[in-house]
């Protein structure tokens, strides 16, 4: 079934503006207008970017860029679901299809959109992890893409040119580890320094409900670990960006001009399954949730499944002989030469058990305890990847997951009271 929509008639976007409703830090004056709200109601839930009607009227007579990929989607189910009784139309879209917010703009919209910033694994999402992303031109829409993911991670005043207004909308899954967190620092820096506005399209932390893990200590910051925060932080990346401002993270403690168009009618243990796979190896909900807890293999010899159909899901290596489940990887989409490929690994098939609450460390606690003959179990990058140099020392010594944990309660009852302070939802 068809319907078709007037952009003429949504001349009546207005919205709400106002402080977010949790306590305000004393080092952190939220900045006027950091939070964007139809006065329309939905008793529906919607992304940031569902919410069309809170930020197209900011776009307008702008010229704008948007930093986002493949996750960048703009739900029609929900957006009918309350616009429907007061929007005429002459433009088709077919009911409960997903589009993308760069299409949409493009082709559906008089908004001037002039640049995409694509962050790591690029703007439709098909690089391997870790792939140089190059500069290019999206071949649907013809927009320049300026990688945020090659020869720089920050925008640079030159590739900034010509912007008014920027926009950020990319899924994350709520790991300190995961890049894109990283990205919008550097985009909130860049914006700060160049004096561009930035609109930050909400969407729900599929792992909104935990933080665990240890503390990441300044002296081991990285790309893939930036700030002090646990593995998992628990926050929606609206709420990040409040707390980089907040907490004055970037560069000489500037602060960006930043305003959030948040989720509608959210609740942090909501379940969400989200539109798009976030990255090319994290194909599915189970893979998601069990992310942050099997990353940390990423530092070590055993491969947590790239190059086959269950990334993130099981792992194993040729040294945990006395397991027995088996994989072979492959090159595969977002694997083009994985880790032991063609070689067989044994391990454990983890596609089928609970979802996870906390960040585990059973697995590779068992894993450094069972591995025979081998070359290093860890490698420099577990470090990066923990934020501290003790857990690998932990492991080595043999402590137990019970007093590991025990030593992360101090950092976490800090952060969470840290937190509280950015919380939307």
């Amino acid at each position: 079934m068809q319907r078709t929509i007037s952009l003429s008639c949504w001349i009546v976007f207005s919205f709400l503006v106002f402080s977010c409703k949790a306590p305000v830090p004393i080092n952190y004056s939220v900045p006027a207008q950091t939070m964007v709200r139809s006065k329309i109601k939905s008793t529906k839930f919607l992304t940031g970017a569902d919410n069309v009607r809170s930020y197209f009227s900011l776009l307008k007579n702008k010229k704008v860029g948007i930093v986002t990929n493949q996750t960048g989607l703009i739900s029609f189910d929900s957006i009918y679901s309350i616009y429907d009784s007061i929007l005429e139309s002459n433009i088709d879209v077919t009911v409960n299809k997903n589009v993308h917010i760069v299409d949409y703009i493009k082709e559906k919209t008089k908004i001037d959109l002039v640049k995409i910033y694509a962050p790591e694994h690029g703007f439709r999402g098909t690089a391997d992890a870790g792939e140089l992303i190059i500069d290019g031109k999206d071949s649907r829409t013809d927009l320049p893409i300026i990688s945020l993911y090659g020869n720089n991670k920050k925008p640079t005043a030159e590739q900034l040119s010509g912007i008014d207004i920027l926009v950020f909308d990319i899924q994350d899954v709520g790991a300190r580890f995961y890049t894109y967190i990283s990205s919008l620092h550097y985009v909130m820096e860049a914006c700060a320094e160049n004096n561009i506005s930035l609109i930050i399209l909400d969407r729900p932390n599929p792992n909104g409900s935990i933080v665990d893990g240890p503390i990441l200590e300044r002296e081991h910051d990285s790309f893939v670990g930036m700030h002090p925060i646990p593995v998992l932080h628990g926050m929606t990346i609206g709420e990040y960006a409040l707390m980089i401002n907040g907490e004055k993270w970037l560069k000489d403690s500037i602060q960006c001009h930043v305003k959030i168009v948040p989720c509608e009618n959210y609740k942090r243990e909501m379940p969400y399954s989200l539109l798009a796979k976030p990255s090319p190896n994290l194909p599915n909900d189970h893979a998601i949730n069990l992310y942050a807890s099997l990353c940390l293999f990423e530092g070590t010899n055993v491969s947590v499944g790239r190059g086959t159909d269950k990334q993130f899901q099981i792992y194993g290596s040729p040294y945990l002989t006395q397991n027995h489940f088996s994989f072979v990887p492959r090159p595969n989409l977002g694997a083009k030469d994985p880790l032991y490929n063609g070689r067989e690994c044994c391990g454990e098939d983890l596609s089928e058990i609970p979802k996870v609450q906390q960040l585990e460390l059973k697995w590779l606690i068992k894993s450094y305890r069972e591995t025979e003959n081998p070359p290093a179990f860890f490698n420099s990058f577990f470090t990066k990847l923990a934020g501290t140099k003790k857990l690998q020392q932990q492991i080595e010594s043999g402590i137990s997951e019970e007093e590991i944990r025990s030593s992360w309660v101090k950092g976490l009852e800090e952060f969470k009271a840290m937190r509280q302070k950015y919380l939307i939802y």
